[in-house]
């Protein structure tokens, strides 16, 4: 039992690397792209990043573009943030004293963050519907409802963790 749960935890720190590094990438690659249209290539706004077409939007205005270009970037390097807290949570995570402070507190920032960005993404949701009532569309779909629902669900773990961590340290001190 406890040899399957070494491999199931070494599995999830490598794919939550993956992910980690994926999600940089991605960041990163947006950013660039966005960086790239405006100063040297123009006509790389039809392909932002992995087929995102923005001309629409950039013909109407540059600085609307602008803004949900950078959103979709900082949404991105949100995301890439949480991935970097769950490895930090691999890397200091003791599976024999699971409940450290350490912990709680990298799972209290991943909530707290993943709320930043559900913030982020209603504002972004809100601001491509106003464009899309001017009749420009931005084919971006935010996720706005599931990034939420994910804050919310971290913020009760945090808790229940909050009250292993109290639980954890009356133990000790009864042993």
């Amino acid at each position: 039992m406890a040899n399957s749960t070494s491999v199931i935890f070494k599995t999830m720190n490598l794919l939550f690397w993956i992910i980690f590094i994926g999600l940089c990438v991605k960041a990163g690659s947006i950013l660039f792209s966005f960086i790239f249209s405006i100063s040297v290539y123009p006509e790389a706004v039809t392909n932002l990043y992995t087929g995102v077409d923005l001309s629409a939007l950039y013909r109407f205005n540059i600085v609307d573009y602008a803004v949900i270009a950078l959103a979709l970037a900082i949404l991105t390097g949100l995301k890439a943030y949480i991935g970097f807290c769950v490895v930090r949570i691999f890397i200091e995570l003791k599976l024999d004293k699971p409940f450290s402070e350490g912990i709680n507190i990298i799972i209290s920032r991943i909530s707290r963050v993943a709320l930043i960005a559900a913030v982020l993404a209603i504002i972004a949701q809100a601001y491509s519907d106003w464009l899309l009532a001017r009749n420009v569309t931005v084919p971006i779909d935010w996720g706005y409802a599931e990034i939420l629902f994910f804050a919310g669900v971290i913020y009760i773990i945090a808790l229940v963790f909050r009250k292993g961590i109290e639980l954890q340290s009356e133990n000790d001190l009864t042993v």
